[in-house]
């Protein structure tokens, strides 16, 4: 393996053990095909070569047999004593009817399927939370006091169950993808960049092919010219990778537009692959018939077996068809073409399929090769969504000699605070003020309650236990009241919302870049590019009404001072990397909102801006009711701030049709306007000033 390649990997996870030392939640980003699992395993093996008491609980995606692969990855790393303090299990749940499922307590990584810990599943009725209490101090009897590290590979996708124990079991978290969600706050803290993985020849450079009119055919035969070269030069064979539409026309690009272009080339071997499955009964039998190949493997293999005989570099098989099967976890490095029919929506799933063809077949011999066959093996061919140059563009603010834009605008926040830190609250008196149940519920219907309930609550049961069982049990027999209390403690912000820390734009951002542009040269950041005025916004309402705001920042924002003849003024978008101007509201738990636009006045007064449309759908796919839901919850919580930041203005523009809504709010009341009205409130405010 290169030298290069070693030197980025050290470099990666030396500076993430050294920040797991200090840090309790960490995001690891590096891009597929750059031996993510060799790197997690890497970590891990440092960590408990040092902390003999942690053992780490590594969630993992179930789809595309991602668990099974790390677990190998892992056992293989230890076995061969390259990573020798690992101990990994895979916990399953394939067990019969009537037997419990244990996992063994002799073990330090435990790889787990996330799809086993949902709700319903064997997991959630108790042995993994009897696992973790074992494996800890206990709730109430003395456990075998090991600290556990939580991994969460493929981060980006949701893992709503383990979030909600993670404040019981888990001492650190850490998260590995190519694409952490920056919306769960998910900022790498480390990461290896595509660039630097390139230039160490670790994943491929993409060709992509920018022609709209390209068709399935042309990659057929762009392929067949790439599989000569590949079989003489690296002596691998090759494979094509085809995506289709994850819904109902996938049937019709199969037959109208594939098949027919690949009974061409009778010598060519294909396979469609629709799921990924155990066959278990007459359902699953009937996703079987979808899939199908026109090699022997189709009478010799069950088709659960099927990509793992394709993936292999002396797999057969050239062009592989699917849907959505391979966009996680699945290696196979003699991918090297990638056509995508479907007319996919998410830049994330767009990122992970690209990622399947990146990776190097040659990687562990590449500096053995020609220079012809290293250029080859470094090369990857794409037809069909291209990412922009440069997806993810930093910015940052305006730096002036004796201009600190950070201490000019002052953004406060708030925060909300539980009900333990309510002043006249105590739980004892409130336990010991209840009556005595008529009936008594058992233990096991009473834990069921509460694993199902709030983490607040939760953590509450336990410092009222204080390790004794009674005591727990007695909390638990009023768990009604006291989260009728809790309930009505937090969601009155009269009580619960208190002023935050005072914050400002961080120095340096990024947003990811869009179809939705707006050039902008008044506000308060500016591009790495000099010459570079474009900005990307998320939706085409946020776009309108940052050119809207900066037409009124123009007349009454605060103004930074004259640069090169050009003015600035003290406004620009909350981007939410790196950005601390946020405000806590409680939906079912609590929130955090980032609002879009922060503007300092003339007068010094901070406004704030979180832009709404009902045009639609939004990019989060919200339903009607659902976005409604959303919109007053955070009505309420902006009513609230305004109560206890006088010096802040808060508001929501919704766009409705081509008119706008704008909903304010000042010192607790609050006035619908016009976009007319709006604009004349700063004059008025202004003469009351």
């Amino acid at each position: 393996m290169l030298q290069e390649v070693k030197d980025l990997q050290n470099r990666a996870i030396s500076e993430l053990f050294k920040k797991a030392h200090y840090q309790k939640k960490l995001t690891f980003r590096a891009p597929t095909g750059s031996g993510k699992t060799r790197m997690m395993a890497d970590f891990m093996n440092r960590i408990l070569a040092e902390q003999h008491d942690v053992i780490f609980l590594v969630s993992t995606l179930s789809k595309g047999d991602l668990a099974q692969q790390n677990y190998d990855t892992f056992l293989s790393c230890a076995q061969s004593d390259v990573f020798p303090e690992l101990k990994p299990y895979l916990i399953n749940t394939e067990i019969s009817g009537e037997e419990e499922l244990f996992i063994p307590i002799d073990y330090n990584v435990y790889v787990l399927p996330r799809d086993l810990f949902k709700n319903g599943g064997v997991l959630t009725r108790g042995p993994l939370d009897h696992f973790l209490r074992t494996m800890t101090n206990g709730d109430f009897c003395a456990g075998l006091g090991k600290r556990i590290y939580l991994i969460k590979d493929e981060c980006h996708q949701a893992t709503n169950n383990l979030d909600e124990i993670s404040d019981r079991f888990f001492e650190r978290t850490f998260n590995f993808s190519a694409t952490p969600n920056l919306k769960r706050g998910q900022k790498p803290d480390v990461q290896i960049s595509d660039e630097e993985a390139e230039a160490a020849k670790l994943i491929k450079k993409v060709h992509f092919i920018d022609d709209d009119k390209a068709t399935v055919e042309d990659a057929i035969d762009k392929f067949l010219e790439i599989k000569r070269q590949y079989n003489n030069l690296l002596g691998v064979h090759p494979c094509l990778i085809i995506q289709i539409s994850n819904k109902d026309k996938a049937d019709e690009e199969w037959s109208k537009k594939i098949k027919p272009a690949l009974d061409k080339h009778q010598a060519l071997k294909w396979m469609v692959i629709v799921n990924t499955y155990k066959t278990t009964g007459a359902e699953d039998k009937k996703k079987e018939l979808l899939c199908d190949t026109n090699d022997v493997v189709k009478k010799k293999l069950p088709v659960a077996r099927w990509k793992d005989y394709a993936k292999g570099n002396s797999s057969t098989i050239d062009v592989i068809v699917f849907k959505m099967v391979i966009t996680e976890g699945w290696d196979i490095p003699r991918a090297c073409m990638l056509y995508q029919v479907r007319d996919t929506q998410s830049k994330q799933l767009d990122e992970q399929v690209i990622g399947r063809v990146r990776r190097n077949p040659r990687l562990l011999d590449y500096e053995t090769l020609p220079k012809e066959a290293q250029e080859l093996a470094s090369t990857a061919w794409i037809w069909g969504i291209k990412p922009r140059e440069n997806n993810v563009k930093p910015v940052s603010l305006w730096q002036m000699e004796d201009v600190n834009l950070q201490e000019q605008i002052r953004v406060k926040t708030t925060k909300l605070v539980g009900l333990t830190e309510k002043k006249d609250f105590d739980i004892n008196s409130f336990i010991d003020k209840q009556r005595a149940p008529t009936t008594y519920k058992d233990i096991f219907t009473l834990y069921k309650k509460m694993i199902l309930g709030e983490n607040a609550l939760q953590k509450l049961s336990y410092d009222y236990a204080n390790g004794n069982c009674l005591r727990w049990w007695l909390f638990m027999q009023h768990y009604d009241k006291i989260k009728h209390e809790y309930d009505s403690y937090i969601c009155d912000y009269n009580k619960s919302m208190v002023e935050g820390d005072e914050t400002s734009f961080p120095a340096n951002s990024i947003f990811w870049d869009s179809d939705i542009h707006e050039n902008i040269e008044d506000w308060v950041w500016c591009c790495e590019e000099p010459n570079d005025i474009s900005f990307a916004f998320d939706s085409e309402a946020e776009k309108e009404w940052a050119s809207c705001l900066s037409k009124v920042a123009m007349k009454n924002a605060a103004e930074v001072e004259q640069l090169d003849g050009e003015e600035r003024y003290m406004w620009g978008k909350n981007y939410p990397y790196n950005s601390e101007i946020q405000y806590e509201y409680y939906s079912h738990g609590i929130h955090k909102s980032f609002p879009d636009f922060i503007m300092k006045d003339a007068q010094g007064r901070i406004h704030i801006f979180e832009v709404k449309s009902v045009n639609g759908k939004g990019k989060a796919g919200f339903s009607p009711e659902e976005y409604e839901i959303k919109v007053n919850v955070l009505k309420k919580c902006y009513m609230s701030a305004s109560k206890r930041l006088l010096n802040h203005i808060f508001y929501i523009p919704i766009k409705d049709g081509d008119n706008w809504q704008i909903i304010r709010y000042i010192e607790g009341k609050e006035v619908i306007m016009t976009m007319l009205q709006f604009k004349k409130s700063f004059k008025d405010e202004s003469k009351k000033k």
